[in-house]
């Protein structure tokens, strides 16, 4: 194990919770047990609890990709293929929080993430979509506000996952075309952008994997899944090391009661393994009702 790493993970070895699947992505831990994972190209929603087979929460999701929780625990999943940003409520129902921005339509959000104040941050990438039927010549990173007021914080080649610093002073994204790199946006008070600057450099001669899903422990270290495997950066951007799992990963998520579990959906696999720092807890674990 590399140096950097071994104060981090406790174990080594990832276990495969589950396969069978197309192409996994958006976990995401649910504090009553279980995580949520899609598998994109099926277009299904999943919820798994550990030890247990997965269960069918939603089929037809639009190219449901990445996932997060508003501040009263309703599931909000970017839905790459119809253009769009839902919620979902406890009772199923399904409600549109963003599908177009001044008046033209997403191109394809793509993961999604909550701040406290109940602000919602999602990428979309455009370079998927046909040139014909593209409406916004950028790729954006974008900010709804409480209120449901849209707003374009920064476009970027290809943005991708992204993820907050524990004080969420300072925004991750990763970009995976056509350089690939994480990028941190230092936010004002408002949430709005300050400046930003490059973060971390993830290009690699490994052709397997590109910058993607982020998360962050509470002590401020970067885990991004890319290239080989999920790069561990110190939170000045050092690369600590990669953890290796049987198959390459296109997102993770924190998880189980002390948050100290990785879960990661590689493929056509989920699979977990034990670290010994926390995961930075969702806003919705520390100001919501639970």
């Amino acid at each position: 194990m590399a140096d950097g790493l071994s104060t981090i993970l406790e174990t080594t070895e990832a276990e495969r919770l589950a396969t069978g699947f197309v192409f996994t992505e958006g976990p995401l831990w649910h504090p009553d047990g279980f995580f949520y994972f899609v598998d994109i190209r099926a277009s299904v929603l999943y919820r798994l609890t550990p030890g247990r087979a997965p269960q069918v929460v939603r089929d037809k999701t639009g190219g449901g990709n990445g996932t997060t929780f508003d501040l009263q625990g309703r599931l909000i999943v970017c839905e790459g293929d119809n253009r769009r940003v839902t919620r979902m409520s406890a009772d199923g129902r399904i409600e549109v929080l963003l599908d177009r921005f001044e008046g033209k339509r997403l191109n394809r959000p793509n993961d999604v993430v909550c701040k406290s104040d109940g602000s919602i941050y999602f990428t979309d990438p455009g370079l998927r979509v046909p040139l014909a039927e593209r409406e916004l010549p950028y790729s954006g990173v974008y900010r709804i506000a409480p209120d449901g007021a849209a707003s374009l914080l920064a476009d970027f080649e290809y943005p991708n996952g992204l993820a907050f610093s524990p004080d969420e002073g300072m925004l991750y994204v990763a970009n995976t075309r056509w350089t690939q790199y994480i990028h941190a946006i230092e936010l004002d008070a408002r949430g709005n952008m300050v400046r930003r600057r490059i973060f971390a450099d993830m290009s690699s001669d490994e052709t397997d994997g590109v910058p993607d899903g982020m998360k962050v422990d509470v002590e401020g270290r970067v885990y991004c899944t890319g290239p080989g495997g999920t790069w561990v950066f110190a939170p000045d951007g050092t690369r600590l090391g990669i953890i290796r799992t049987p198959e390459v990963p296109a997102n993770l998520a924190f998880g189980g009661p002390d948050l100290r579990t990785l879960f990661f959906t590689a493929r056509t696999s989920v699979y977990a393994l034990r670290v010994k720092v926390p995961g930075q807890p969702h806003p919705w674990y520390r100001i919501g009702s639970r």
